[in-house]
C-alpha cells in the first residue's frame, strides 16, 4: 500500500493509505474522517477488502464464519453507509462492489466465501434500486481466478495450470483487468449502468 501511495503520488496524483479493520465501524469512522480531511468529499467507493475461507462445511467454526462476514459483507455495509450522506447530498455518486464468480455459481470447499459474495451481489442489487433516484450507480465486479497473493496462498501450481484448463483465454486474470473495469464503472461512460454483475474471467464461467 506504502508503495502504491508513493506511485501515485510521484506521478501527480493524490493519495494515502489508512489501516483499518473495515469490520469494525469505529474503526471505518476514523478511516473516514481521515480520508475526508485529507482528500475531500468521497464519491467513488470500491468496496475491496476481502478474505478468503477453503474447508468442508463440517470443518468451518463459527469464528471463521463470522470472520468472512465480517470482512466480506459487513465492511462493505459499513463502508457504503458512512460514505452515502455526501453522495445523497450531491446527487451523485459510484459504488462498485468487489464479489467473485464463486458468489454467482456457489462453490464446494468454499460455502463461507461464496455466500458471503453472493450476499454482496443482492447487496449490490438492493442498493441500485434504492439509490437509483439519487443519482448513484451501485456495480458488482465478480473476478474470476486472478493472479494474486491469496490465490498463490491457496493454490500450488498443479491446481493453478488445472484452474487455467477452464478458462476459455487461456491465462490467469490480472488485477489490472479488474482495475480496468473498475475506471470504467467509475467513469462519466458508465453513468447509465447500474445494478449489473460483471464477470471479469476469461470465459471461466461463460
Amino acid at each position: 500500500a506504502s508503495a502504491l501511495v508513493e506511485e501515485i503520488n510521484q506521478s501527480g496524483g493524490k493519495a494515502i493509505a489508512i489501516k483499518a479493520d473495515v469490520s469494525n465501524a469505529n474503526e471505518v469512522e476514523k478511516m473516514f474522517a481521515v480520508l475526508e480531511q485529507e482528500l475531500g468529499p468521497i464519491h467513488i467507493l470500491v468496496n475491496n477488502a476481502g478474505v478468503s475461507s477453503r474447508g468442508l462445511i463440517q470443518t468451518i467454526d463459527e469464528a471463521e464464519w463470522d470472520k468472512v462476514m465480517g470482512i466480506n459483507l459487513k465492511g462493505a455495509f459499513l463502508c457504503t453507509k458512512r460514505a452515502l450522506p455526501q453522495m445523497i447530498s450531491k446527487g451523485l455518486g459510484r459504488i462498485i462492489n468487489i464479489t467473485s464468480v464463486w458468489g454467482i455459481t456457489g462453490a464446494s470447499y468454499e460455502a463461507v466465501y461464496a455466500t458471503s459474495k453472493g450476499g454482496l451481489i443482492t447487496f449490490t442489487k438492493s442498493l441500485a434500486k434504492e439509490l437509483g433516484p439519487s443519482g448513484i450507480t451501485v456495480n458488482a465486479i465478480a473476478p474470476g481466478p486472478i493472479a494474486t497473493d491469496m490465490l498463490d496462498e491457496e493454490l500450488g501450481e498443479e491446481d493453478k495450470l488445472s484452474l487455467i484448463d477452464e478458462i476459455l483465454l487461456g491465462r490467469l486474470g490480472k488485477p489490472e483487468d479488474v482495475a480496468a473495469l473498475c475506471l470504467f464503472l467509475v467513469s462519466d461512460k458508465a453513468s447509465f449502468i447500474t445494478g449489473q454483475v460483471i464477470s471479469v474471467d476469461g470465459g471461466f464461467i461463460a
